[in-house]
């Protein structure tokens, strides 16, 4: 296993980048523990999976070091920075069993034979095909591919790495459920460094220790599940993360409190001048209907989601949305809203603002 620090790193897919705006990864400084379980998370383009490739060795940034532990890997090959990887579409060989191929990455290094039938039997029980361990890959469905070439990565105890590039795509939410705790349960044995890569934040937040969020080429946070969701550093933290996702309102802050189109809504702690674009941003789990206490809301829809309602609603000509305990209800009498004031977040021109004092 391996500390993996990226110095001054950056990529650009254009020969002659004029700008920032031609660098698909912006420039980042940041170290990644050794034995962490790291998820990469972002949508489609934010450049997941070109960190990802710099870190294997696929693609060499167009600036900057990365290195493992005190070693500089920048310019070494794929082969020789002792890394697994794991791709989005399974990749497995046909012509050989289930077990030749789990075994495989072990065969090529000369390891024992009985070391090689323990790990094999291990890591196939892992993935729930101990069964069909004698059976041709060919033939096996989609998902089961799949299941052998995470089985694959999985299979060698002494790599620096294992890099995961979206490789429940094809798996069915169930399984994706089971395999997602049995790989935390292979990090806590064996301590991997891992480094999984998705756009799914349910994936990220059961599969990682800290998870790294990707916007636009940067790393706008990394963090653990619960910062992300109490304090996002920035608007697109919290909106992606969350269901649904954080309320964003235009305000004016003053102080302690912030103005909103006329109406003072409380903050949790004060601050001092902020210049830019402001906002403030409240989770819905943190709003309240209610009976006059508030600001103003025009519930536009209810929706049941089982275990609690989300409402759905209109503040000052923003969206806002509520959930409501299952089972309250929602009548005509609940005419405003109010925020808990130490859940609300400050933002300016999209970054979050610390409160005067330095809290976080």
């Amino acid at each position: 296993m391996s500390q993996i620090t990226l110095k001054n790193l950056a990529h650009s897919y254009h020969a002659n980048p004029r700008g920032e705006q031609d660098f698909a990864l912006k420039e980042m400084d940041h170290v990644w523990d050794d034995g962490g379980a790291y998820a990469l998370l972002g949508s489609s383009g934010c450049g997941k999976t070109t960190l990802l490739n710099i870190i294997s060795g696929l693609l060499r940034p167009s600036q900057g070091r990365v290195l493992f532990g005190d070693r500089d890997v920048t310019d070494a090959e794929t082969a020789e920075r002792n890394i697994a990887q794991v791709f989005q579409f399974p990749v497995v060989y046909d012509t050989m069993t289930v077990r030749e191929n789990l075994a495989f990455p072990l065969r090529n290094r000369g390891m024992d034979a009985a070391y090689i039938k323990a790990r094999v039997t291990q890591i196939a029980a892992m993935i729930g095909m101990d069964h069909i361990l004698d059976r041709k890959a060919r033939g096996l469905t989609a998902d089961a591919k799949q299941k052998i070439s995470l089985g694959r990565g999985m299979v060698r105890e002494d790599v620096n790495a294992i890099l995961f590039d979206e490789p429940l795509t094809v798996i069915d939410p169930h399984m994706k459920w089971e395999l997602r705790t049995q790989l935390k349960q292979l990090h806590r044995e064996f301590g991997h460094t891992m480094i999984y890569v998705t756009h799914d934040q349910t994936e990220a937040l059961t599969f990682a220790d800290k998870v790294v969020v990707m916007y636009d080429g940067r790393v706008v946070q990394m963090g653990t599940p619960e910062e992300l969701f109490e304090t996002p550093a920035h608007t697109f933290v919290g909106y992606f993360i969350g269901s649904p996702g954080m309320n964003l309102l235009p305000a004016e802050i003053r102080g302690g409190t912030a103005q909103l189109q006329g109406a003072a809504v409380p903050l949790g702690a004060a601050y001092g001048p902020i210049s830019g674009r402001t906002q403030i941003g409240i989770r819905p789990e943190y709003c309240v209907l209610t009976e006059g206490d508030g600001l103003p809301i025009t519930i536009k829809r209810v929706e049941d989601v089982g275990r609690h309602r989300i409402i759905r609603g209109d503040v000052a000509g923003s969206t806002v949305n509520v959930i409501a305990p299952e089972g309250m209800a929602v009548g005509a009498s609940l005419t405003h809203v109010r925020f808990t004031p130490d859940r609300i977040n400050v933002y300016a021109d999209d970054w979050r603002v610390a409160p005067i004092g330095g809290a976080v």
